[in-house]
């Protein structure tokens, strides 16, 4: 069993994983998709402007691209930490 102190290492890291790829959703979804579409109007992407690209379809591609980020930088901290399967 683990000590106290790798498991709060592995947790501390575990939750900034988490943080850093909510807050990347985040800025593509909302950020992208909602706050600066007037400024992304001027740009087309896919026959509509980059605004919308990101509100319809940009924020699930990122956010696939994420789940997979997530899986393999946890099962890199989990091999570190011992706790692979």
């Amino acid at each position: 069993m683990a000590d106290n102190s790798e498991n709060n290492a592995y947790w501390a890291a575990n939750k900034r994983i988490i943080v850093i790829s909510l807050v990347i959703w985040f800025i593509c979804s909302f950020g992208f998709g909602i706050l600066l579409r007037p400024m992304l109007a001027g740009i087309k992407i896919g026959g509509t402007d980059l605004g919308f690209w990101f509100a319809q379809q940009g924020s699930i591609l990122v956010f696939l691209v994420l789940i997979f980020t997530y899986a393999i930088k946890m099962n890199k901290l989990d091999k570190e930490h011992g706790v692979d399967e």
